[in-house]
C-alpha cells in the first residue's frame, strides 16, 4: 500500500504577495457554489489544482453502512480529489458504545480509495453514558478510540497520506487523535471538539477531561500556527466535529462579578475561540474551520466570517465553513481549489449519481462480546497529569515575537503562537498513552 508523502513542500517562490480580498457569491439551488478567494501569489510556475471532500454522520444504524460505502465510492471517482474527511459520529445516538461496532465502521472507513481523515465526535464518546448509548464510562470509550483508531502514523483509507499526532509531543502523549498534516501549501488540523458544548460537564468538582483537552487542542492551534509560518505554507485548515458558535464569542469582562443577572451556561467552546483568534493573529494569512452545523442550511452549508477578536474587531483571515447536507447518504461537501482562476476556491455540495448501484459486499458479521473487551495495551496516563488550566482572561498575553515554540530535542515545545488576518479557503499544491505500562483498560460499562 503506497503512503503519500504529502509534507513535501510545492516548488514555488518562497516570497508572494497576500492579496487580502474575500469574494462570496451564493447562488440559489442545492448545486450553489460560494467562492473564496484567500489571496493570489505573484507568480506560480503552475497553477495547482486540489480538492476535498468532507462527511459527517452518514452511519447512524447498521442500515447506513451501505450506502455510506457507495458515498465513499462515488467520492473516490472525483478527479483530483487528495483526501477525504469524515467530520465525526462514526455511530448514532442510540447505538450502543461497544467496541464491535467500532471495529466494523472502522473496516469500512478503511476501503475508501483516497486517503481518509477522522474527527471523533460527539456520538463517538462523549454520549456514550447515555442508556441508549449502553451507559459505558465516556472517557474510558474515548481511550478506545485512541487505542485502536488512532494508533497509525498515517491516514485511514487506501492510499494513506502521513500525518503527525500531538502524542508525539511528549506532554501531550494521551491526545492521539489530535493530528496535523500537510498538502502542497496548505497545513491541515483536526482537532477532538465534540458537540453540543465540547464536553463541558457542571458536575461539581474539577472537569478534568474537558480542562485537559482544552489545553491540548490549544496547543495544537498554536504549534500548527508556527509550524505553517516555518514551512512557508499559505493557509491552514481546521477541522472540528462540534458547532462552537462562533457568534457567541465572550471577551474578557473585568468586572464580570459587578453583573448578577448574567446567563450562567458555560461555553464549552470559549478557549477554543479564543485560541483560533490568536492563530489568525499569529499566522497572518487564510484559516478556514470546517465543523458540523447543528441546524440545516438551505444550501446544504454556511460560510461566513462570524468571530470577532477582544476589541470587537472582525477577524478578516478567519473563515468558517458549517456543514449541513440535506440528504447525508447521498450529498458531500466539496472543496476545490485552482490557484489559477479568481476567485481560486469553491465550496459545493455534490450528489451520488443515481444509478449509482448499492454494494453487494456482505456486511461484516456480528459478534457478542464482553464486558470487558478492550486489548490488553498499555493504558493512557491519568489526565491529572497534564498542566493545569489556560491561561485565564485578563493576565498578560506573552509576545510571540519573543516565544516562539522550539523544538529542545525532547518533542516538547515552548509557548508561543497567534494567528491572522486576512480571508479564506485554503491553497494546495498537489503532490499529493503513557503511564502503568502493562495495566489493561476495560470497557467499564454502566447500569444494569
Amino acid at each position: 500500500m503506497p503512503i503519500i508523502d504529502a509534507h513535501r513542500p510545492s516548488q514555488r517562490p518562497r516570497k508572494f504577495c497576500a492579496a487580502l480580498t474575500f469574494a462570496l457569491t451564493l447562488t440559489g439551488g442545492i448545486g450553489s457554489l460560494v467562492s473564496l478567494v484567500a489571496f493570489a501569489p505573484l507568480a506560480h510556475a503552475e497553477a495547482p489544482r486540489f480538492a476535498f471532500a468532507v462527511i459527517a454522520s452518514t452511519m447512524q444504524s447498521p442500515a447506513d453502512e451501505a450506502p455510506t460505502q457507495r458515498l465513499i465510492e462515488a467520492i473516490s471517482r472525483e478527479r483530483e480529489l487528495s483526501f477525504i474527511v469524515y467530520d465525526g459520529n462514526l455511530k448514532g445516538a442510540k447505538e450502543a458504545c461497544r467496541d464491535a461496532l467500532y471495529e466494523r465502521r472502522h473496516a469500512l472507513l478503511e476501503t475508501s480509495r483516497p486517503a481518509l481523515f477522522f474527527i471523533p465526535g460527539q456520538h463517538d464518546w462523549a454520549d456514550c453514558g447515555t442508556a441508549e448509548a449502553g451507559g459505558f464510562d465516556p472517557v474510558e470509550r474515548l481511550d478506545q478510540l485512541r487505542q485502536t483508531l488512532f494508533t497509525d502514523s498515517t491516514s485511514m483509507g487506501q492510499n494513506p497520506i502521513a500525518l503527525t499526532r500531538e502524542s508525539e509531543v511528549s506532554r501531550f502523549r494521551p491526545f492521539r487523535e489530535n493530528v496535523r498534516w500537510q498538502v502542497g501549501d496548505t497545513v491541515f488540523v483536526g482537532l477532538n471538539a465534540p458537540g453540543p458544548n465540547n464536553h463541558y460537564l457542571t458536575a461539581g468538582g474539577r472537569n478534568g477531561e474537558f480542562e485537559d483537552r482544552v489545553i491540548a487542542n490549544a496547543f495544537w492551534l498554536e504549534h500548527a500556527g508556527e509550524y505553517a509560518k516555518r514551512r512557508d505554507a499559505r493557509a491552514i485548515v481546521v477541522f472540528i466535529q462540534g458547532d462552537p458558535d462562533p457568534e457567541r464569542y465572550e471577551r474578557p469582562d473585568r468586572f464580570a462579578w459587578l453583573r448578577f443577572a448574567r446567563n450562567t451556561r458555560r461555553d464549552g467552546f470559549l478557549e477554543f475561540k479564543r485560541s483560533l483568534v490568536k492563530l489568525a493573529q499569529v499566522f497572518r494569512g487564510p484559516v478556514l474551520v470546517i465543523h458540523c452545523d447543528d441546524e440545516r442550511a438551505s444550501a446544504g452549508f454556511v460560510i461566513d466570517q462570524p468571530l470577532r477578536n477582544d476589541k470587537g474587531v472582525l477577524v478578516t483571515n478567519l473563515t468558517r465553513v458549517a456543514l449541513a447536507p440535506h440528504d447525508r447518504l447521498n450529498q458531500w461537501i466539496q472543496i476545490e481549489a485552482d490557484l489559477g482562476k479568481k476567485p481560486p476556491f469553491r465550496v459545493s455540495v455534490r450528489d451520488v449519481p443515481r444509478q449509482m448501484p448499492m454494494p453487494t459486499a456482505a456486511p461484516v458479521p456480528q459478534r457478542e462480546e464482553p464486558a470487558a473487551s478492550i486489548p490488553a495495551v498499555p493504558a493512557l496516563g491519568p489526565a491529572s497529569e497534564l498542566p493545569p488550566l489556560l491561561q485565564t482572561p485578563g493576565q498578560q498575553q506573552p509576545d510571540p515575537q519573543q516565544h516562539k515554540p522550539v523544538d529542545d530535542g525532547s518533542g516538547e515545545y515552548g509557548p508561543a503562537m497567534s494567528a491572522p488576518p486576512a480571508s479564506t479557503v485554503l491553497p494546495y499544491a498537489p503532490g499529493s498513552p503513557s503511564s502503568a505500562p502493562g495495566t489493561p483498560a476495560s470497557s467499564v460499562q454502566r447500569g444494569p
